[in-house]
C-alpha cells in the first residue's frame, strides 16, 4: 500500500509540474497582450487610428519577458492556499479536468485483484480510445479556419446555429456533463437560454441605436462589450458573495470549521448501501489531504513578499504602470482568483482572459492617454497570471486529493512547474518570433488577438463612457441578480435550494456561447437516465467513462499540434449552409 501511495504521489506531482509549465504558454500573453505592445500591431491598427500612439510600443525581448513572467506567475499559487479545504472538501467542487486526471492516474496504479478497479480501468481505456479516434476522425473534416467540420455542425438547425445553439460532438464537454452535478449542468443550460436565446438577440435588434451596427465581432463598443461585462457581473456577484460568506463564517466560528450543509453551493452526494465503505475512503482522502498543512503565515508572507518584489519590478519593465497601481492590482487579485477558481471548479472553464480584460480596461482608463495602452496591457498580464495559476493549483489539489497525494508536494510541484514555465514559455515564443513572421496578416501565425487586445486598451483609455448604451445598467442588474439568487439558495429549505440555479455556472455561456452547454446537458441527461436504470453501475463507472472521454480528446491535441507545426492541414472542409432554394 505504501509503495502504491508513493507511485500515486509521484504521478500526480509529475502531472502538476508538466501541466503548469505548459499552461504558461497559454496564459503568458505571447499571442495576445504581449504581442499587442509591438510595433507591428501598432502599424496594423493604423498610425492614424485615434488613441494609437507610437509611444505605446514595446517590442518583444527575451530578457524582459522572462523577468515579467517570473515576477507575476508565482503570486497566484500563494493567493488561495488557505482556502484549499473550503474549495475541495467543504464545497466539494468537481474540477472535472482534475477529476479526470486523477481517474487516469489511479488506473495506472490500481491494486491488483480488485475486480471493480479492473473493470473501471477497462472502461476508462475503452472510452479514452473511442474519444481519441473520434477526435482524429473529426480532424479530417475540419478544414482550414474555424467554420468547418463537426465542431460547427448545425444539429439544431441553421437559425439556432447562428445563436450558437448546436451540438458539436465534443467528448470533453460530454465528459464534463457526466462529472459535474446535475444542478451545474442545468444552470449552464439556463444561462445559455437566457443569454443567447433572449438577451443577446434582444440587444442585437437595437444595433444602430444602442451601438453602431457596423462594428466587428470583438469590438467592446458593440455586442461584445455587453457579453464580456454582463458575464463579469454575474461572476463577480456570485464569487464575491461566496467569498464574503466564507470570511464571515470563519470569523464567526473563530477559525473552527464545522459541518454546515446549508452553506454549500452544491447539494450533498447521495450515498447508497455502500455508505460505510465510501465514508472510510473519503475519510482517508481527507486525512491525507489535510496531513501536510501549508501554514497560513507561509502563504500570506509568500504573497506579500512576492507582491512587494513585483511592485518594485514591474514599473521598471513597464514605466506607465506605476507602483501604486501594481499594488492595487495585488490587493484585489485574490478576490478575482477565488471567483475564477470557484467557476473552474463548477464548469471546468478557466476564464482568466475575462479577468485580464477587467484589469486591462480599468487600468488603461486610470492611466489615461499618456501610456494607458501599455499600462492596461501589462495589468491584463498581471491579472491573467494570478487568477489562472490559482485555478490551476486548485485543479491540481483536486487531483492530489483523489489520488491520495500530499498537498504540500503538489504545491512544491506547482512551484517547480511554474519556474520551468517562466523559462520554457518565453524561449519557445522567442524561437517562433525569430523564425516566423508572427502577427503578419500573410503569415501562418496571424495572432489575431494582438489587434483585439490593443484596441481594447485604446478603448479603455476613453473610459466606461465609451461602452454601448445601457451596458452598465445591465451589469448592475445581473450583479444584483447573482447576489439575490445566492441569498435565496442560503435561506430556502434544502429541498427547494437544490433546484435553484448557480449564477457562476450560468455566467459562462453568456460570454463563451451556448454550444458547450448543449454538450454538458447531453452528458447530464445520459447520467440521469443511467442512474434511473442502474444507480450502482452509474456510480461505479460514470467517472471512468467521463475521464476517458476527456482524456482521449485531450491526448489528440498532441498529434493535432504536431500536424499543425508541420503545416499539414485537414483534407476536407465539411460546411453547412442553406439550400439554394431557401
Amino acid at each position: 500500500m505504501a509503495s502504491l501511495l508513493v507511485f500515486l504521489d509521484a504521478s500526480s506531482n509529475f502531472c502538476a509540474v508538466t501541466k503548469v509549465g505548459f499552461s504558461l504558454l497559454r496564459i503568458g500573453g505571447f499571442g495576445s497582450y504581449m504581442l499587442s505592445m509591438d510595433e507591428k500591431t501598432y502599424k496594423l491598427i493604423g498610425e492614424d487610428y485615434p488613441g494609437n500612439r507610437a509611444e505605446d510600443v514595446k517590442n518583444p525581448g527575451l530578457l524582459w519577458m522572462m523577468g515579467f513572467t517570473f515576477v507575476v506567475s508565482f503570486l497566484g499559487l500563494f493567493s488561495l492556499v488557505p482556502l484549499r479545504k473550503v474549495m475541495v472538501l467543504d464545497y466539494k467542487l468537481t474540477y472535472p479536468s482534475g477529476t479526470a486526471t486523477a481517474m487516469l492516474i489511479n488506473s495506472f496504479h490500481t491494486s491488483s485483484g480488485a475486480e471493480l478497479a479492473r473493470k473501471q480501468v477497462s472502461c476508462l481505456g475503452k472510452y479514452l480510445s473511442i474519444s481519441f479516434f473520434w477526435s482524429c476522425f473529426k480532424w479530417f473534416f475540419s478544414g482550414v479556419g474555424g467554420s468547418c467540420g463537426f465542431d460547427n455542425f448545425p444539429s439544431l438547425g441553421l437559425a439556432l446555429y447562428k445563436n450558437t445553439f448546436y451540438f458539436d460532438f465534443s467528448p470533453t464537454y460530454i465528459g464534463c456533463g457526466l462529472i459535474c452535478p446535475h444542478i451545474v449542468n442545468c444552470s449552464v443550460l439556463l444561462g445559455a437560454i437566457i443569454s443567447w436565446g433572449f438577451l443577446w438577440p434582444f440587444v442585437s435588434r437595437h444595433a444602430g441605436d444602442w451601438y453602431p451596427a457596423d462594428l466587428g465581432a470583438n469590438d467592446f463598443k458593440g455586442l461584445y462589450g455587453y457579453k464580456v461585462f454582463v458575464a463579469i457581473s454575474l461572476i463577480l456577484g456570485d464569487g464575491l458573495y461566496n467569498l464574503i460568506k466564507i470570511i464571515a463564517i470563519t470569523f464567526k466560528e473563530t477559525c473552527k470549521i464545522s459541518t454546515r450543509q446549508k452553506d454549500l453551493p452544491i447539494f450533498k452526494e447521495v450515498l447508497d448501501s455502500d455508505t460505510s465503505k465510501r465514508l472510510l475512503e473519503e475519510k482517508k482522502r481527507d486525512e491525507v489531504f489535510l496531513k501536510d498543512r501549508i501554514p497560513f503565515w507561509f502563504a500570506a508572507s509568500g504573497y506579500v513578499g512576492l507582491a512587494a518584489i513585483s511592485t518594485a519590478t514591474i514599473p521598471i519593465i513597464f514605466p506607465p504602470l506605476k507602483w501604486y497601481l501594481v499594488l492595487c492590482s495585488y490587493i484585489i487579485a485574490p478576490a478575482l482568483a477565488f471567483c475564477n477558481s470557484y467557476g473552474t471548479g463548477l464548469t471546468d472553464w478557466n476564464l482568466a482572459s475575462t479577468y485580464g480584460k477587467i484589469g486591462l480596461f480599468i487600468f488603461a482608463s486610470l492611466v489615461g492617454s499618456n501610456g494607458g495602452v501599455i499600462a492596461g496591457l501589462a495589468a491584463c498580464g498581471v491579472m491573467m497570471s494570478i487568477v489562472s495559476t490559482a485555478a490551476d493549483l486548485m485543479q491540481d489539489f483536486k487531483t492530489g486529493y483523489l489520488t491520495l497525494s500530499s498537498a504540500r508536494s503538489m504545491f512544491v510541484s506547482q512551484l517547480v512547474g511554474t519556474a520551468m514555465g517562466c523559462v520554457i514559455a518565453p524561449l519557445t515564443f522567442w524561437l517562433y518570433w525569430s523564425a516566423f513572421d508572427i502577427g503578419s496578416p500573410d503569415s501562418p501565425y496571424k495572432a489575431p488577438y494582438a489587434i483585439i487586445y490593443r484596441e481594447m486598451a485604446i478603448l479603455g483609455i476613453q473610459g466606461f463612457s465609451e461602452l454601448p448604451k445601457h451596458c452598465l445598467e445591465l451589469c448592475l442588474f445581473f450583479f444584483a441578480v447573482a447576489v439575490a439568487v445566492n441569498f435565496l439558495r442560503d435561506v430556502t429549505p434544502k429541498r427547494v435550494s437544490q433546484f435553484i440555479p448557480i449564477p457562476m455556472a450560468m455566467s459562462v455561456p453568456f460570454y463563451i456561447g451556448a454550444y458547450f452547454a448543449i454538450d454538458m446537458f447531453v452528458g447530464t441527461v445520459i447520467l440521469f437516465v443511467w442512474e434511473r436504470l442502474n444507480r450502482k453501475e452509474a456510480e461505479d463507472y460514470s467517472g471512468a467513462v467521463a475521464s476517458g472521454l476527456i482524456c482521449g480528446d485531450g491526448i489528440w491535441t498532441i498529434p493535432s499540434a504536431i500536424l499543425s507545426i508541420f503545416r499539414i492541414n485537414p483534407p476536407i472542409c465539411m460546411y453547412f449552409g442553406p439550400s439554394s432554394g431557401s
